[in-house]
């Protein structure tokens, strides 16, 4: 079966989970034993190939990885490294921590993509690293790096970026602290 979507997928999993206390891409989620595999298993049926990005592997199941071989917990790191070990023009990039994008929004992002260097949901607040990236980004993300400049707001700002207005805050919910992965868990038990 041909996948949905004919571009990659990348999970980005490498962040430090500080306000988490501990790794949230290694907590348990549905019927998964880890958020990183819900998420891969989840969203592998619908893209031409898929990644998890990370600073080493972690994980209890087989996935194609990017290592950030930096020691800085940077989500610019992160997407710098990506685009510079993939060759596609255009890449979703999703967090692990934010689970419950529905597959019909991804199409959306994506669909809306055309012509655009980064395109990302907003509900409450701008979902700045779920969405569609184009390699476009790859000099400023350099830039950044040589400048010890992490902040993903102004790689939008300086960019061709869409945003896209979605009315489900829920459905973007990020994964932060100890009680959004509560209620994460009482909303995908209700679905």
């Amino acid at each position: 079966m041909k996948p949905q979507f004919d571009l990659p997928c990348v999970i980005l999993c490498g962040g430090k989970s500080s306000r988490m206390k501990e790794d949230k891409s290694l907590l348990p989620f549905a019927n998964e034993t880890s958020l990183a595999k819900y998420q891969y298993n989840r969203l592998k049926p619908y893209f031409k190939k898929i990644y998890l990005s990370c600073k080493n592997n972690k994980f209890d199941f087989e996935a194609d990885l990017i290592i950030e071989e930096n020691d800085i917990y940077s989500p610019i790191v992160g997407l710098n490294t990506i685009f510079n070990k993939l060759e596609d023009d255009k890449i979703f990039i999703i967090t692990v921590d934010t689970p419950l994008v529905q597959i019909s929004s991804i199409k959306s992002l994506i669909d809306q993509s055309i012509g655009f260097d980064v395109t990302v949901p907003r509900t409450e607040r701008t979902h700045s690293l779920c969405g569609v990236f184009s390699s476009n980004i790859i000099s400023l993300t350099k830039k950044m790096l040589d400048d010890d400049f992490h902040k993903v707001g102004y790689l939008l700002n300086n960019l061709n970026t869409k945003i896209i207005d979605f009315f489900n805050d829920d459905e973007f919910i990020n994964l932060n602290k100890p009680e959004d992965y509560k209620k994460a868990l009482t909303l995908i038990n209700k679905a």
